[in-house]
């Protein structure tokens, strides 16, 4: 979450009036994240999210992520709900953006990521995974393998200045990826973006998963992949394998990994270490003056990627 765009009390105000939440009684905006303008909204009505949609998010791709939402939270999963205006949308616009109204999750996310945190975070992923199993839309991930090449291109004339010789390190890297690639793994609708900011916890319980704007039809094990980037390092950037046997064994207990899904996680981890490190390295060469937002440092995800590279098999993870 961030601010990008700036929201008046009187287009506020016109924007709530298509609603029956009340009015507003507090408002303010949430630097955290990096892809859309996410504002706090608490009315006469009770606590929600306020979105106006950014970025790398396509306008006419809205409806498929609110609809994920909510066939995820009929099939047991609490995440946000779209709140639907008088006409019944849950889409309009303020500000010159799309924008949409959430509930709000109680919870906080957890800044020091302990073990006991990511055995519910893996649980939470495989019921995700089969929950999402019958919702029959399907979305390309614009920010999978074939989006990696093209967004190393886009920061390459300037990349050099974050780290010298990143760009010849990423080209290498990047090529052995997309070789290995793996084909033929199961598909299923992903959250493609499950980092401790986007999951609360609630008396040490997991009280709801937000943030669904990167979701997308692609690899399950892709999004296990991603959870042990986001979970299973320290603060020095070591990789926590207790961590990993924790978040595996827990998600496994619900929806087992076949031996290829196993075998193919080196290779998944790398994806997802430079899928994170080039969108970082964009954002962190062209975030906008004076945007509410904590930019997040891309050669963290350089560090995570030479842990992947050196990974001789799905043993390194735990398993």
């Amino acid at each position: 979450m961030a601010v990008y765009t700036e929201v008046t009390d009187d287009a506020l105000a016109a924007f709530l009036a298509d609603y029956d939440i009340g009015t507003a009684v507090a408002f303010r905006g949430i630097a955290e994240g990096v892809e859309n303008s996410n504002y706090s909204l608490r009315t006469t009505a009770g606590d929600f999210i306020l979105t106006l949609y950014e970025k790398r998010v396509d306008p006419a791709e809205l409806p498929w992520f609110l609809g994920l939402m909510e066939h995820l939270a009929r099939r047991g999963v609490v995440c946000p709900q779209p709140v639907h205006g008088r006409d019944g949308d849950a889409l309009r616009q303020l500000a010159g953006r799309h924008a949409a109204i959430t509930t709000f999750l109680p919870g906080v996310w957890p800044r020091r990521v302990r073990v006991e945190h990511c055995g519910p975070v893996g649980a939470a992923l495989a019921s995700l995974h089969l929950a999402g199993a019958d919702y029959g839309p399907t979305r390309r991930n614009a920010l999978g393998p074939h989006g990696w090449s093209p967004l190393l291109d886009r920061a390459r004339d300037r990349a050099d200045e974050v780290q010298p010789g990143l760009v010849a390190t990423l080209d290498s890297a990047l090529s052995g990826i997309l070789a290995a690639w793996p084909a033929g793994l199961p598909v299923g609708h992903i959250h493609a973006d499950m980092f401790p900011d986007n999951v609360f916890f609630l008396n040490d319980q997991l009280s709801g998963v937000i943030d669904f704007y990167f979701a997308a039809t692609d690899i399950l094990a892709y999004d296990v992949a991603v959870c042990l980037n986001a979970w299973c390092f320290e603060q020095d950037f070591s990789f926590n394998v207790t961590k990993a046997r924790a978040l595996l064994t827990a998600y496994q207990a619900i929806r087992p990994l076949s031996n290829a899904e196993r075998a193919a996680l080196p290779v998944l981890c790398q994806g997802a270490a430079i899928r994170f490190l080039l969108t970082r390295l964009f954002d962190w060469l062209n975030t906008p003056d004076g945007a509410l937002v904590t930019r997040k440092d891309p050669l963290e995800y350089l560090r995570r990627l030479r842990f992947h590279l050196s990974a001789r098999d799905e043993h390194a993870y735990g398993i």
